[in-house]
């Protein structure tokens, strides 16, 4: 074994980070889930090269990434986008949890005798809180990462249930290792609803007040160098989770919900700062579960009981306890298709968080950490398995998937510009007047910019000739005007820009 320590850090890091680049890339061309493979990168380095078994480490890389993770999905989500599934996705992410927690806790109280394994049900359910979220990292990546859409607003839906479902998981593990570890069950049921709602009401107020203050601050601090803004915008991902905690709030909610608000707000530097934690957020994923592979005991994880326990959870949840939870918590919500309830109880993935809220136990030193923790791991590679992989095909399967068109060009306009920025392909009844773009009747203040055919861009005159399929980059300052000019032209697909 190799001893990660003094000037073997950064070799072994660069090694591992390398070959977790080359994994996520066979990954994309074979349809699996890339943190999968980093998972197992980490897990064959650790089992092969290095030594490495350190919890509070563990932790503290976890928490790091799972906050960039938040931030930045919350600032990827446009309010508009999740506004009509705010409804189900709260439900989902509050109720939907407990749930899950005791549907699946139940379960492991009744399984494990069998396997000769005496499991209190306050275990069994710890074992199961840990894993009751889904993971923000393994369905931001997989979701976004497949040129897709989906019908009946199913992925904000699922991005708002899997960024905000976090804190729910993290308070139940929280308090049900409270109580194992010291008696402490405080005053009963009433308390810890009290303290769930406080835990709640903080973060999110503090989440909010954070990113307004965010957006503030970065619009009027006007930095000479624009790097910086990168890191002025790291210093308050973290000073939100740190300074909500400190306040008895959940940090994690209000990660989530400040990069909710800087995302729907204008920004300085907007497209500078999301490219650079797009790039950011996929070192942070890689880095999170790479720590996670390194850490497990494959040994362990090769036991009889904990091999039929894990995957005996991780088939429990996938068919039963999801599916019972996803169509309890919809049922008051009609719009949704069975088929698209039946896609959501699928796409409950799990991932980095629920093996990262079981280092807590291990951190407790509670009864069955360590079986709690291996078997939690189990059941998360068997999830990135089976769902990670099919994401995709049973969105086919279901009717509910459609090819998102991709933008043939990339502008970053100006926040203080109004003008409406628009991509149009030419289409027949474009071209019924005529085949030149000076024959195409357009509101006034409308330029054509520039178009692109088969790949080459050039900029038209008014005598140039256009082709079926060219694509049109359209700026105007009469944007309603345009929208009913595309319509009397026959065009549907307007995809806007600016």
């Amino acid at each position: 074994m190799l001893d990660i320590s003094g000037e073997n850090v950064v070799l072994v890091g660069a090694l591992l980070l390398f070959v977790a680049v080359l994994a996520g890339k066979v990954a994309y061309r074979f349809g699996a889930p890339a943190l999968l493979l980093f998972l197992g990168v980490g897990m064959l380095f650790g089992l092969n090269f290095i030594s490495f078994r350190s919890v509070e480490m563990t932790q503290f890389v976890g928490m790091v990434a799972l906050c960039i993770i938040l931030f930045t999905g919350g600032m990827d989500t446009k309010f508009s986008q999740i506004r009509p599934v705010i409804g189900p996705g709260v439900v989902l992410a509050t109720v939907g949890v407990m749930l899950t927690a005791f549907i699946l806790g139940g379960f492991v109280w009744l399984v494990a005798p069998w396997l000769g394994l005496e499991m209190p049900f306050l275990v069994a359910l710890l074992l199961a809180s840990t894993m009751s979220s889904t993971d923000s990292a393994s369905v931001f990546s997989i979701l976004r990462s497949k040129s897709r859409g989906l019908r009946q607003h199913l992925r904000p839906l699922l991005e708002l249930e899997s960024g905000s479902n976090d804190p729910m998981a993290y308070m139940l593990t929280i308090l049900l290792i409270g109580v194992l570890s010291y008696g402490d069950s405080g005053s009963g049921v009433g308390m810890t609803v009290v303290f769930f709602v406080v835990q709640m009401v903080i973060g999110a107020v503090s989440g909010y007040l954070i990113g307004r203050l965010t957006v503030w601050t970065i619009n009027r601090i006007n930095l000479v160098n624009h790097s910086l803004y990168s890191v002025l915008l790291l210093a308050f991902i973290f000073f939100a989770f740190a300074f909500t905690d400190l306040v008895r709030g959940n940090g994690y909610l209000a990660v989530y919900l400040a990069g909710l608000v800087v995302g729907n707000h204008r920004l300085t530097q907007k497209r500078t700062l999301t490219v650079f934690y797009d790039g950011f957020t996929w070192l942070m994923q890689i880095v999170m579960f790479l720590t996670l592979g390194l850490f497990v005991n494959s040994d362990e994880l090769l036991q009889p009981e904990v091999l039929l326990l894990g995957l005996l959870v991780g088939a429990f949840l996938i068919l039963v306890a999801r599916p019972l939870t996803v169509f309890a918590c919809m049922a008051p919500f009609r719009r949704f298709s069975i088929r698209a309830r039946l896609y959501v109880s699928w796409v409950g993935l799990r991932g980095a968080v629920p093996i990262l809220f079981a280092t807590y136990p291990l951190m407790a030193r509670t009864e069955h950490a360590d079986l709690l923790f291996n078997v939690v791991f189990l059941s998360t590679i068997l999830s990135l398995l089976v769902q990670g992989t099919t994401v995709s095909g049973m969105a086919n399967l279901l009717g509910l998937a459609y090819e998102e068109r991709e933008s043939a060009f990339r502008v970053d306009m100006h926040q203080d510009m109004t003008s409406a920025l628009t991509e149009v392909e030419v289409n027949e009844c474009l071209l019924e007047n005529g085949h030149t773009l000076r024959e195409i009747t357009l509101p006034e203040h409308t330029l054509v910019m520039m178009i692109c055919r088969e790949g080459n861009y050039f900029v038209p005159q008014g005598n140039t000739e256009l082709k079926l399929g060219d694509k049109l980059l359209v700026i105007s300052d009469r944007s309603e005007e345009l929208e009913s000019t595309y319509k009397d032209m026959g065009i549907d697909e307007v995809m806007k820009l600016g």
